[in-house]
């Protein structure tokens, strides 16, 4: 091998290639990761030194049970891609200009998979590194351990003792480790043999003669495992590195020359035990640190491997686990909560086992299903799961009344009550169980409403069933199962493609639709006091403000949409993980963060004002992995919200523990169901779960009282009065209770009434939501209240007269004059969505005004939304659609619209494209550009 590896960032690249195998002048070999590519002397993403006119042959070696690959981003040579650790594949290519290399796998370049080539025309000469090692009353220190032993260290603690190695390959690491030591001797605080051990090793103090040093280091790129350099006066840290989680030794340099003439002592510290308290998580076996040879310099040295902070992606300690595995009255009684709240066990093993989803009904009882198929679908017939109905009958807290509704269901993973039965979400089947709800029992055989719900991973399927404010039926879905629903019978032609998003289906009208699309696997939905819908998900960001119409960021894949371009974000300001090493990497690492990645639930508590009013609105989620209670703040911004974290609210202090979902009560009072499984991941190994265990508490502020209601005994005009209750599970239940019935007069009366002269916003919108769930609104009612002076029912009015997809003339004047003259960012949000369910022909004047709004450039969700409802216009009339998107002062119009056209390959749109192009100024050279690279790729000129 000929050349250096270096680590500084380049510039351009190209390359060209010939048909015949040349002969090679230069190889690589780098070790493949998420971490990076790494060289064999352990340099991240080395940059590739070669002379100009070599043949060079890249080989990638994969670390890792994961997809890698190498490209070349100019040169556009790619190579086979390696899922199995161990595997090789390879580039080949004669070096002409500077490229860069990268790992096409999606994803992974963001994650660090990237590095450098440059080419130059001559060799790089090797510059002497003159070294001095530390003296101190003229006895050179032993600080590379070439005396043999640990003479001028002293040993605190295990995690040193019988460190000092000597032979290569270490008996302490792996066997294929390649260490690399200078001389003969290195220390190690552990290895990959004995890394649980805890101590520090620490020099005798030592002058600073020179500006530089430098030391080798490698080991756990972790907070506590590290080495520092202290000023001996007062024990300051003056400098500390940690490894990068690989074994090979590597150069780091100090600058010490303000500290020089001080006294300096050197402490290698392993305060990291990487032993994993969690069954099926490893064992971080670089819990520990290696050194070697601490040397001077006069002038800066330069190593080809040098060890830079900025390559080091560190993860936080290890967060404390203070139990596992307790009954459901010691998990009571281990949790942490705020002043003035308590937490009781209200049920628990063997009463209830693996509830996996519940409702609290209109009688204020819970409906939980027990998942006890899960995390495989059982043969036809063979399901075990059951739905139970739990009711405290004395306000002790307990739920002493214990029922069983139904048996022998098959995979469940959501469930909803209401409107004449249950409604139950077990793919492949989204199916309704007619209810004798006085008597708790079926009255009649399950129907399946819908199939095509896939089964591809078993934790991403339909799941957070919850009556929506407008009569609809919302539910979740995850990203890497793939439905395809429709009625039984419907062809594939006419059915829902559908996999990461929110859905919703109407109970009378039998429609099925996606309400939006993406994030990664939702498994809670609720909504605020405006309607507006949140989902909270895993791995990516974890807040989601979801838009009827809005594409928002996947986990992975593509929207079914061609032309996104691209998607709405997380309105969260924060994530709940720590570290650089990605979400998963942040699990159980992230207690001062909110505890890692995985979240399960959602509510928005509205509960009543007995509950301190700083929790009054904001979202409510489990933590599953952190085994804490987040609390999130959606604040208002421009036409959405930004997600703010508050403090934790509980910390349940128990590893096992494993909330799903979260409701409150008629009492403001709020229940969670508890999975409490050792395995806090999914699986499809039934066997990895614990099948015997479940709990059910109950969160209880001062003051929150207990009462029994049973909403179903109420009138009419009662019904339609609790939609001014303080406590919105009185409003909800009415409203759902009122739909099923269809009303009356005399409630739809007193509904009219509250809209139009209440003066709480809160209370005129439940009335709003319960007519249109009644039927009862009418188009010119509508239109009336398009004009109403508060932008919340302004915005519902628009989605109301967009319900049905038919509009009148009356209904587009309007909302045209709305997209024009509205000053509400909100106003213009919903008719941003509703665009999307217009016919094409009646869309041009609305998509013209909403472009055109400059305030709205920065807005989160609009000029997106906008874009989703403008794309298909191109197929329309281009022209106009190109005129729109180069007038248009919002982010990325230009560009999108000269893509967009592009795409349509017609002669017509080259002819746009040149047209354009000819009218285009010097100033305009970025878009000039894309018009050229969109001619060239699409039209080969």
């Amino acid at each position: 091998m000929k050349g250096l590896f270096t680590l500084c960032l380049s510039l351009l690249v190209g390359f060209a290639l010939f048909a015949q195998e040349p002969e090679i002048d230069r190889e690589f070999t780098l070790e493949a990761s998420m971490l990076g590519y790494f060289a064999p002397d352990g340099t991240r993403n080395p940059t590739l030194k070669i002379k100009k006119g070599d043949w060079v042959r890249i080989h990638v070696v994969d670390t890792e049970q994961m997809t890698h690959d190498i490209a070349l981003e100019k040169a556009e040579v790619k190579s086979k891609p390696v899922n199995q650790k161990g595997e090789r594949t390879s580039i080949t290519f004669q070096a002409l200009k500077n490229d860069t290399y990268y790992c096409t796998v999606p994803g992974h370049r963001t994650a660090g998979m990237v590095g450098e080539i440059e080419v130059s025309e001559t060799e790089e000469i090797v510059r002497q590194i003159i070294a001095f090692p530390a003296v101190k009353n003229g006895k050179v220190l032993n600080l590379g351990f070439e005396n043999g032993d640990l003479s001028d260290w002293t040993i605190a603690g295990e995690a040193f003792v019988g460190g000092l190695i000597k032979s290569e390959p270490s008996p302490l690491h792996d066997k294929e480790a390649r260490i690399g030591q200078s001389g003969n001797y290195f220390i190690s605080s552990g290895g990959t043999e004995k890394y649980k051990k805890l101590g520090t090793l620490q020099s005798v103090p030592f002058p600073i003669t020179h500006n530089y040093a430098s030391f080798l280091v490698s080991g756990g790129a972790l907070e506590d495992t590290r080495v520092e350099i202290v000023l001996a006066e007062n024990e300051e840290v003056v400098f500390y590195s940690t490894g990068q989680g690989r074994a090979t030794l590597q150069p780091v340099v100090v600058d010490l020359s303000k500290f020089r003439g001080k006294e300096v002592f050197i402490r290698l510290v392993d305060n990291e035990t990487g032993i994993s308290q969690i069954p099926y998580i490893k064992d971080e076996k670089f819990a520990h640190i290696n050194f070697d040879n601490f040397l001077f310099y006069d002038n800066r040295p330069e190593f080809p491997n040098e060890l830079l902070k900025k390559d080091i992606i560190v993860l936080p300690p290890m967060d404390p686990v203070l139990n596992a595995g307790l009954s459901g009255e010691e998990a009571a009684k281990a949790m942490t909560l705020p002043e003035g709240f308590k937490i009781q066990l209200a049920a628990s093993e063997p009463e209830i086992i693996r509830p996996i989803c519940f409702t609290v009904d209109w009688k204020g009882r819970l409906w939980v299903v027990e998942g006890m198929t899960y995390p495989v679908r059982a043969a036809e017939g063979e399901g075990k799961d059951r739905i139970l109905i739990f009711e405290d009958t004395d306000g002790d807290g307990t739920l002493d009344s214990r029922k069983v509704f139904y048996e022998g269901l098959n995979l469940v993973s959501g469930m909803e009550i209401g409107m004449g039965g249950v409604w139950i979400g077990a793919a492949p089947y989204f199916m309704f169980i007619p209810a004798d709800f006085e008597n708790d029992r079926p009255s009649g055989p399950p129907q399946i409403l819908l199939d095509g719900w896939g089964l591809h991973d078993t934790h991403e399927t339909l799941n957070s069933l919850r009556w929506g404010p407008d009569g609809w039926l919302y539910g979740n879905h995850g990203v890497f199962t793939h439905s395809n629903v429709g009625k039984p019978g419907t062809p594939d032609s006419l059915r829902t493609k559908l996999n990461a998003g929110v859905w919703r289906y109407h109970p009378t009208k039998k429609t099925f639709e996606v309400f939006a699309e993406g994030t990664s696997n939702p498994w809670g939905l609720d909504y605020n006091q405006y309607g507006h819908i949140f989902v909270t998900a895993c791995v990516i960001p974890h807040l989601y403000h979801m838009i009827q119409g809005g594409r928002f960021v996947r986990q992975a894949g593509q929207h079914f949409e061609p032309y996104t371009y691209n998607d709405i974000s997380t309105i969260a300001d924060h994530v709940h993980w720590l570290g650089d090493r990605g979400p998963h990497a942040g699990n159980f690492r992230s207690a001062a963060a909110g505890g890692g990645h995985a979240h399960a639930g959602a509510m928005i508590y509205l509960g009543g004002h007995n509950w301190p009013k700083e929790y009054f609105n904001t979202l409510f989620m489990n933590n599953i992995n952190g085994a804490r209670f987040n609390n999130d703040r959606p604040l208002r911004e421009g036409s959405g919200y930004v997600g703010k974290h508050s403090k934790d609210f509980i910390v349940m202090n128990d590893s096992w523990s494993q909330w799903l979902n979260f409701k409150y009560d008629q009492n403001g009072s709020v229940y969670v169901i508890d999975w409490y499984d050792k395995n806090q991941c999914h699986s499809p190994n039934p066997d990895v779960h614990d099948k015997s265990l479940g709990r059910i508490f109950k969160i209880t502020y001062k003051g929150d009282g207990w009462k029994k209601e049973d909403l179903a005994k109420k009138s009419n005009v009662e019904l339609a009065q609790y939609q001014t209750h303080e406590n919105d599970w009185y409003a909800r239940w009415s409203r759902t209770l009122l739909q099923e019935r269809g009303g009356d007069t005399a409630s739809q009366q007193l509904l009219w009434e509250i809209l139009k002269k209440n003066q709480d916003e809160r209370f005129r919108l439940r009335a709003l939501w319960t007519l249109h769930a009644l039927g009862a609104l009418e188009e010119g009612e509508l239109l009336k209240l398009l004009d109403d002076k508060n932008e919340y029912v302004r915005s519902w009015a628009i989605q109301f007269l967009a319900e049905d997809k038919q509009f009148s003339t009356k209904v587009l004047n309007k909302f045209e004059n709305l997209s024009k003259n509205d000053p509400s960012a909100v106003v213009r949000l919903y008719l941003a969505s509703v665009v999307q369910r217009m016919d094409k022909s009646q869309t041009w004047n609305i998509l013209d005004n909403l472009s055109q709004k400059e305030e709205d450039a920065e807005d989160h969700n609009l000029p997106l939304l906008v874009w989703y409802g403008l794309e298909p216009m191109a197929e329309v009339n281009a022209k106009r659609f190109l005129q729109i998107t180069q007038d248009s002062p919002l982010p990325s119009f230009s560009a999108y619209g000269i893509r967009r056209v592009a795409e349509l390959g017609s002669l017509e749109a080259k002819a746009l494209l040149l047209d354009l192009k000819g009218k285009m100024g010097h100033e305009q050279h970025v878009e000039m550009g894309l018009i050229e690279n969109a001619l060239k790729e699409k039209f080969n000129d």
